[in-house]
C-alpha cells in the first residue's frame, strides 16, 4: 500500500484549516499531514493544536514570518518521507475517494509524475485552472486582447490556455498543467526535476513545476471523477492587492524563464506591459472599492 505525506501552507486559513486536514485524514492512505504555517495571526493554528492533540499523523511547522509559498512547499517536502506527496490548500477539501484514484492512474502509468483532481467551486462548477494548458505569451496576448473570442472558429491561431469551459473528458487526460491548490506527486521524481523555484513567492510556482515535469518527460494527469471542492482566496482576503502584485510579477518571472528565446523580445515587451497594465486596473478597481466601502461605514 502506497504511503501518502499530505503538505498543507497555511495563512490564516480560519477553519478551512482543520476542515482540509480532516478531509484528507479519513483515507487511510495518508501517514502524515505536515502543515507549514507562514506566520498566520488568525486562530487557524490554535484551533489546529486543538485538533491535532494525541494525533500523531498531523506535524506543524510554524515559521516566523511569511516565507511564500514556495519555500514553504519545500520545507514540507523536506520533512516528509511518503512514496507520494498530496499539496493541498488549506481552503480545500478531498472528496471520499479521490486520493485512491490520484494514486492508482500514477502507478499504473510509469510515465506519470503528477495527477489532479476536478477542482470544484463551491456551486459545483469547475474551477478555473482545474486542467489548463500552459499559458504561454501568446495565449496571453489572445486573451489579453479579446481575440479568445475567436477560439472556436480559429482554435489553432487564438487559443485559450482556460480548458474549464471546454467538456469535461469523460476519461483521465493529459495535460499540460493542473491546479497547485489541490496536486499530487510521486516522490521518486524530485531528484529528477527538483523543488519548487522559491523566487516565486506567491502563485504560478504551480506552473512552473509543471513546466518543469514536462521537460523532463513526466506526463500530466487529470482524474475527472476525483473530486475536491476549493473555496480559493481565503488565506489572500485581507491583503488582495498583495496576492495580486505577486501574482503578476511571478507571471513575467514566468514567461523570461521559459519563453525568452523563443518568442519575439517585442512580444514579450507587450506581453509584460500587458501583465502590468492589468495590475494597475486591478489595483484601482481595488482601491476604489476599499473608498466605497470606507464612506459607506
Amino acid at each position: 500500500m502506497a504511503d501518502i505525506d499530505v503538505i498543507i501552507v497555511n495563512y490564516n486559513a480560519g477553519k478551512f484549516l482543520t476542515m482540509a486536514i480532516d478531509s484528507v485524514l479519513e483515507d487511510p492512505l495518508v501517514r502524515r499531514v505536515i502543515v507549514v504555517d507562514n506566520a498566520s495571526r488568525d486562530t487557524s493554528m490554535a484551533e489546529l493544536y486543538s485538533r491535532a492533540k494525541g494525533d500523531i499523523r498531523i506535524t506543524c511547522i510554524q515559521n516566523k514570518e511569511n516565507l511564500g509559498f514556495a519555500r514553504a512547499c519545500n520545507m514540507g517536502i523536506r520533512a516528509a518521507t511518503g512514496d507520494y506527496l498530496l499539496f493541498i490548500n488549506p481552503d480545500c477539501e478531498l472528496q471520499t475517494g479521490a486520493l485512491g484514484k490520484l494514486v492508482d492512474v500514477i502507478e499504473k502509468n510509469q510515465s506519470v509524475g503528477m495527477a489532479g483532481p476536478l477542482v470544484l467551486n463551491p456551486d459545483g462548477t469547475e474551477q478555473a485552472g482545474s486542467r489548463r494548458a500552459v499559458p504561454t505569451p501568446w495565449r496571453t496576448f489572445v486573451r489579453a486582447f479579446g481575440l479568445s473570442k475567436y477560439h472556436n472558429r480559429y482554435p489553432r491561431l487564438f487559443p485559450d490556455f482556460h480548458l474549464h469551459q471546454d467538456p469535461l473528458p469523460a476519461a483521465i487526460t493529459d495535460v499540460e498543467a493542473i491546479s497547485g491548490s489541490c496536486m499530487m506527486v510521486k516522490r521518486d521524481v524530485l531528484d529528477q526535476v527538483g523543488l519548487m523555484d522559491e523566487n516565486y513567492f506567491l502563485h504560478c510556482e504551480d506552473l512552473d513545476w509543471c513546466m518543469r515535469f514536462r521537460q523532463q518527460g513526466l506526463r500530466i494527469l487529470f482524474v475527472p471523477d476525483a473530486l475536491a471542492v476549493h473555496q480559493r482566496g481565503v488565506c489572500g482576503k485581507d491583503r488582495p492587492l498583495f496576492v495580486e502584485w505577486n501574482k503578476h510579477k511571478g507571471m513575467i518571472r514566468f514567461y523570461h524563464k521559459f519563453f525568452r528565446h523563443q518568442y519575439p523580445g517585442m512580444l514579450l515587451w507587450i506581453v509584460g506591459a500587458g501583465v502590468w497594465l492589468r495590475f494597475g486596473i486591478v489595483a484601482v478597481r481595488s482601491s476604489i472599492r476599499q473608498l466605497t466601502w470606507f464612506i459607506r461605514d
